[in-house]
């Protein structure tokens, strides 16, 4: 069964890539308290945010706060499971017939393999089956993008959002030209902007969307994956065959030859 998977390996990334940052800095022999600058963080990270914010209507708000769960992990279930599943309910639909399958719905905890089942069960046309559940990834596609463009809009901004942090900064710090005492440490807290937002941007922002990225694209081959099993099942293909032609989306890691049929079971199958 599925569960929630803690994957923490994007939030110790991003954590890990700040520390270097000031790893670094520290090694240069720079003083910390320099990197803290209330007007820097207030004008790239807010007007980062609040640019980003901008691009998205009221209702995709909740949905890109939702996907800052891929910091520590989300509910996933392995491709192999996914496949045994549904090389189950095809061995319970080829013995007691496909209307017996209403009967394991409930069991099933996977929205799209649940929604898929019914629809085999209440007799609709396989067509219209793969018509249906290919709408459902397409939608899936489209939530997943906002979640995607949502952070790589503020990647793009945060970087721009340091250089008018920076010339705000060497405006105020030219205003003391006369004072040398003055002047050079306002040049230096000026350029902490441009700091902020090249590394907001480069170790926050789009690591995020290319995690994204990467999820959505495994949460799309597992639709994909289900969609081919609920069509084979309601086929009534041999549940053995239906297990090759599934483990054809694995990578060779996640195979492994865990779903492989043992001559016992592919024989017991053939008699069915």
């Amino acid at each position: 069964m599925g569960g929630i998977s803690i994957d923490p390996t994007t939030l110790v990334g991003i954590i890990a890539a700040l520390a270097f940052v000031i790893i670094g800095f520290v090694l240069k022999h720079g003083h910390l308290a320099s990197l803290f600058v209330p007007a820097a963080i207030a004008v790239v990270f807010g007007c980062t945010l609040c640019s980003a914010f901008a691009t998205l209507t009221a209702k995709e708000i909740p949905q890109v706060l939702k996907s800052l769960r891929v910091l520590v992990g989300k509910q996933t279930k392995h491709p192999t499971e996914m496949i045994e599943e549904i090389v189950m309910l095809a061995e319970k639909a080829r013995r007691e017939g496909l209307l017996f399958l209403e009967n394991y719905l409930e069991q099933v905890d996977d929205n799209y393999l649940r929604k898929g089942i019914q629809l085999v069960i209440d007799g609709v046309e396989p067509e219209v089956v793969r018509g249906v559940l290919e709408t459902e990834l397409y939608s899936l596609e489209e939530r997943h993008k906002v979640a995607q463009d949502f952070y790589e809009s503020a990647g793009s901004y945060a970087p721009t959002m340091g250089i008018a942090g920076a010339i705000m900064g060497l405006i105020v710090a030219l205003g003391s030209i006369s004072d040398p005492d003055i002047l050079g440490p306002a040049i230096a807290a000026a350029f902490v902007a441009t700091l902020y937002g090249v590394v907001f941007a480069n170790c926050v922002c789009f690591p995020i969307a290319t995690k994204l990225k990467n999820l959505h694209r495994k949460e799309t081959m597992m639709q994909e994956l289900i969609l081919e099993g609920v069509l084979a099942l309601q086929a009534g293909n041999n549940p053995i065959i239906i297990r090759e032609r599934l483990n054809s989306f694995l990578r060779p890691a996640d195979s492994n030859g865990k779903n492989k049929a043992s001559p016992e079971e592919a024989d017991r199958e053939t008699a069915i």
